[in-house]
């Protein structure tokens, strides 16, 4: 037995479950072409007595037009600045096929300070973006030093969600029986 890959799992479902999603986006991703994922990413205080940050960044998931040997594989940009981090979203990665010849590219601005409470700044990103009529941008909560797994458990839910959607746009369009 690989105890390893036990470990792996555990680590894993902790960063998964130390970030969550505020505010959800209900809408499919494309079966073609670029889908931008943009979010507001709202970082815990560290230590306590800190203040609270909040960074606007977007994912964008490109989708190679032909699929190679060179582009068969899931790729992750700009998401994990320890390797440990991105070790384990390859971990899960590898695990499903919604992700194989994905192009994943994490881009954002400067963290900016805003408070010192997360409920704070989660309630004021919801109403700016109520008030803007804004749907398509989510909030993200996280831990400093999980932001980019953050980033990524957001496309990831996305990819799996939008795949039945996916799977019946190719049905519609002829390349699936």
């Amino acid at each position: 037995m690989n105890f390893s890959e036990f470990e792996q799992h555990r680590r894993f479902q902790q960063a998964w479950e130390a970030v969550h999603i505020a505010r959800q986006v209900h809408y499919s991703l494309f079966t073609f072409g670029e889908s931008e994922l943009p979010y507001f990413l709202v970082c815990e205080a560290q230590p306590p007595q800190a203040t609270v940050t909040i960074t606007r960044g977007d994912v964008r998931i490109t989708r190679p037009m032909i699929i190679t040997p060179d582009n068969i594989h899931p790729e992750l940009r700009n998401f994990f600045e320890d390797n440990e981090e991105g070790m384990l979203a390859e971990y899960f990665m590898r695990r499903t096929a919604a992700f194989s010849h994905l192009q994943f590219d994490n881009q954002h601005g400067p963290a900016r300070i805003v408070t010192d409470n997360v409920e704070e700044a989660v309630a004021r990103l919801n109403r700016q973006l109520d008030n803007d009529e804004e749907d398509r941008t989510a909030i993200l909560c996280a831990p400093q030093k999980l932001a980019g797994f953050a980033a990524f458990r957001y496309a990831a839910e996305r990819v799996m969600r939008s795949a039945p959607d996916n799977i019946q746009e190719l049905r519609e369009r002829g390349f699936l029986p």
